[in-house]
Order: C-alpha cells, then structure tokens, then sequence
C-alpha cells in the first residue's frame, strides 16, 4: 500500500539557499500523483517505469526554483533498485552524501522514512534538508492494465496516518 502524499509548498522553505539537490522516491509520490491527476502509473513503451504525471511535476518544481534564482538538479539514476530512498544501499547513501555536499539544500519528494534516510546519509553534511512533500495517509489501489502495458491506479480508499514521534530501531 503505498503513502498518498501532496506535494508541500517548497519555495519558503528554501528561501535564502542558492541551489537544492532534488531527491525524488519513484513510487509513492508518483502513484499519489497518478491517482489525484487520473493518468497512467506506468506507461511501460512510452516512458518505461517513470510516471508521467510526476516527472512532470519535478520538472515543473525545477522551473519555478530556477525562476526564484536557485540552482536545482535531480539526484537521479536509470536504474529500478535504486528509486525508492527508503530501500538504498549504503553506497547509495553514500552517493548521496557526497553529491549533496555540493549543493545547499537537499528536497526530498517522498514520505518521512524517505526524509529520514536523506537525514542520516547527510549527518556529516552542512545541507539543509527540506522535506516537499506530506503524507496524507496510506492509499489502498486497485490497479487495471489497458493495452499496450498501461497501468493505472484507481484509489479506493484512504487510511489517515498519525504521526508519532520517532522511535530508535532496537534490534
């Protein structure tokens, strides 16, 4: 079941930065998307997996950051394993820790485990870490398949998520 999440209102949030890494988690924040805008999750021969609807929306955030004055690239890869921040390797951390300190601010477009992770990879960092998106709840979809291999989701129902305040993992 994947989060619903809406996108946050970034712009005052990296007020004063002069350039933003954009972390983006391809599979929550892309069905949200898919499902508020109605279009296709995967368009499989039109853009393989990336989902229209949000990459749209992360070139259109880079646009209006651009128009503010700030810098914004896409940490981004090709390959499916590594799009969902909250499943990275510890070279993918690290990846990130090392690209971002090139930047002063780091967007993450997912949930708050994907912020998370951005967090801890980013400890010996000095990068503001700003979270673009909130998790309205947890999403139940029934997916349909249409010729020729396009998926799409349909929102069935919507579980609210209370926050809580984090817990140390003790294993």
């Amino acid at each position: 079941m994947p989060f619903y999440l809406k996108e946050a209102d970034v712009l005052p949030r990296v007020a004063g930065l002069s350039s933003v890494l954009i972390v983006p988690c391809r599979f929550c924040p892309a069905a949200s998307m898919a499902v508020r805008e109605k279009k296709p999750y995967i368009q499989l021969f039109r853009h393989f997996l990336r989902t229209e609807a949000y990459e749209s929306f992360i070139r259109d955030l880079r646009g209006r950051l651009r128009d503010e004055g700030i810098e914004a690239v896409v940490f981004d890869s090709k390959l499916p394993h590594k799009f969902l921040p909250c499943m990275w390797t510890t070279g993918r951390r690290r990846e990130l820790a090392k690209r971002a300190a090139e930047f002063d601010g780091v967007v993450v477009l997912g949930c708050d485990a994907a912020g998370e992770v951005v967090r801890t990879a980013m400890e010996s960092a000095d990068c503001r870490v700003i979270q673009g998106m909130d998790v309205e709840g947890i999403m139940s979809v029934v997916p349909t398949l249409r010729f020729p291999f396009n998926i799409s989701l349909t929102m069935q129902g919507l579980t609210p998520v209370e926050m809580q305040e984090p817990r140390a993992f003790v294993a």
